[in-house]
Order: C-alpha cells, then sequence, then structure tokens
C-alpha cells in the first residue's frame, strides 16, 4: 500500500506534538525518576500532579505525572496549534469524520479540544498554554541527562496504514517508512510537523498504546552520563535498549523504562524535514541495520511493552510480519 500523499494545505495547522498525561502509581517515585534522574524541571505539584518541562521549553509542561489507581496507563497526548482559530476548525474536522468533540478544562491552558484518533487514541489540541521564564541558559539547574524538549510520541497501532493515512490528511508528513515486502504495507511509519524527522510515528503490534515518548538532548555524551548515573543509583534495571544509533533517523538513542514502565526515549542526531516536497525514505522490515545502525539488537521487550490508553481497548494487528529480534 502506497504511502499516501502530503496534505500541504490542511484545514488546520498543527504546529508540533507538545505533551503526554502519564499516569503513575507512586507520585514522589516518578517525580525522583523524572526530576532528578532524568533531569525535567517541576514546574507545578499537587498531591495528585507532577507538571515538568525540558531546558529549552517555554511552555508551562511537557510531561503531567498523575497519581493515578490504573498506573502504567496514559490519559492522553496533546498537539499545539498554530492560532487559536486552528482550534475551531478542528473541531469541525474532527465532528465531520463522526470522532468525539468536546471542549476540556486543562491547567495552564487556553481552550483545548479533546478528540480521538481513527483506533481510539486520546487526542488533544491547544494554542495557548501559560510560558515561563526561559531557563536554557540557566546552567545550574542541568542534570541528568540535560533533556532540552520533547522530541515525539510513537504508538503502537494494530493497522499502521490507517493510522497513516488519518494522520496525513490533516498535515502530517511522512519522513520513513518501513513496509513488509510481502504484503506491500506499512509495518512502521515517522510523521512529522515541526520539521524533524517525527512527531508521532506507529509501529505494528497490539494497539494503541503508547510506545514511548522521546527527549532530544544536547549529546550523545548526555546519554553516557545518563547511563552512568542510573547504573548507580538503583535504576541499572530499567535500562532497556541501547545506547545505539537508528537506521531509521539515524538518531542516537537510549530507552529506559519509569517506574510504572513508561518508556521514554532519549535520543538526539536526526536531521531536517522542512522541505515540502522531501520525499519519503523506504526501509525493508528485514533490513538489519533499519532499526539499529549499529548496537545491539532490540530485545523482545521493545516490539512487544506498551502503555494502554486509559479506558481504550486494544486490538491485535492481523499483520504478522516480524523484524529482527535479540535472541
Amino acid at each position: 500500500m502506497p504511502v499516501p500523499a502530503p496534505n500541504l494545505y490542511p484545514v488546520f495547522n498543527t504546529v508540533r506534538v507538545s505533551h503526554a498525561y502519564l499516569n503513575v502509581h507512586d507520585l514522589a517515585a516518578s517525580k525522583q525518576f523524572y526530576a532528578d534522574t532524568l533531569g525535567l524541571q517541576i514546574t507545578d505539584e499537587d498531591a495528585e500532579h507532577v507538571y515538568l518541562r525540558a531546558m529549552e521549553e517555554r511552555g508551562h509542561h511537557s510531561i503531567v505525572l498523575q497519581q493515578s489507581d490504573q498506573p502504567g496507563t496514559v490519559e492522553a497526548m496533546a498537539f499545539k496549534t498554530f492560532d487559536e482559530r486552528d482550534l475551531d476548525a478542528a473541531h469541525a474536522y474532527f465532528a465531520s469524520l463522526g470522532r468525539p468533540v468536546a471542549w476540556i478544562d486543562r491547567p495552564y491552558q487556553g481552550r483545548t479540544l479533546r478528540t480521538s484518533d481513527n483506533c481510539g487514541i486520546p487526542i488533544e489540541f491547544y494554542y495557548r498554554m501559560d510560558q515561563l521564564a526561559p531557563i536554557h541558559q540557566t546552567y545550574a539547574l542541568y542534570k541528568g541527562v540535560k533533556p532540552l524538549r520533547i522530541d515525539h510520541i510513537n504508538c503502537f497501532s494494530n493497522d499502521v496504514d490507517a493510522s497513516v493515512a488519518f494522520y496525513s490528511k490533516f498535515g502530517f508528513r511522512v519522513t520513513e517508512y518501513t513496509e513488509d515486502e510481502e504484503s506491500g504495507r506499512l509495518w512502521a511509519a515517522w510523521l512529522h510537523r515541526k520539521g524533524g524527522v517525527h512527531d508521532i510515528a506507529f509501529t505494528n503490534g497490539t494497539g494503541p498504546r503508547m510506545h514511548h515518548v522521546a527527549f532530544w538532548v544536547p549529546t550523545p555524551l548526555n546519554i553516557i552520563d545518563l547511563l552512568d548515573l542510573m547504573s548507580t543509583t538503583g535504576y541499572v534495571a530499567n535500562i532497556e535498549r541501547g545506547p545505539g544509533r537508528h537506521g531509521i533517523s539515524n538518531a542516537f538513542f537510549l530507552y529506559v523504562l519509569d517506574p510504572d514502565g513508561h518508556r521514554i526515549e532519549i535520543y538526539c542526531s536526526d536531521y531536517q524535514t522542512v522541505d515540502p516536497d522531501l520525499a519519503p525514505i523506504k526501509w525493508d522490515l528485514k533490513d538489519p541495520q533499519r532499526q539499529t545502525l549499529w548496537g545491539a539488537a532490540a530485545p523482545e521487550s521493545w516490539f512487544k511493552h506498551g502503555s494502554p490508553f486509559l479506558g481504550v481497548p486494544t486490538q491485535v494487528p492481523d499483520l504478522k510480519a516480524t523484524p529482527i529480534i535479540a535472541p
């Protein structure tokens, strides 16, 4: 099945992925992991929430930790629009598709639209978020892996072709994709709005579930520093995969698990994709350098473990093709 042609003039303008709401069992333990180990900055907290941002982010938060009786789940992922009018256009657009639409209240944000995608992932759109003072030159605050900004969210989809078609129609553009040669179907795809390799990606698997949230860091050396820190502060078992370099995206990567099993990717060194006529790069599913240009092959957990979306049922994909998995 061919990759959809990009819609360069969508009915509303999405700027980028913005934040995710992660449900956790022990808010204090999760706060310690995200703030003291990864190095995100706490912008506010109460008995049930911790709001965090990375060092280059002016918006109030890019991760919200929520105390929950259903830990390990994700409430929603959110995107920023270009202006206020885009929210009304998005409301009309998703309503025309028969998707549920509602205006909801979120702290530190203006009007927020809540809807869901084709496979039920709760997605939100907003334009205004409280802006905070810049801290990117407050070097005394840099710690952990020195995260600079949220980069993307990757999700398992039981039908990657359908997910890619859904997001492409409102302006997301495919940069790279993996095709199963036997069936001609997509096994995975990377789509962007902000001019990087991706804001959202989809991988074939039991879904919908969140595979990971990724943060951009300054250099690969910061990833090495994080590995040293995690291995000596009780988190060595939380290191799942890496370090290494992806074939897809060319990114230097590390995957770690938070105390509730939410997967976080630490990410740097991908490339610019701002040209609207940039042709997507195709990869064969069996190419050994597709997922790992160099480094250890991905473990089985990387293909099977994910965070469910709260209250959203999952389905097993009918595409049974498999990539290379570490023994």
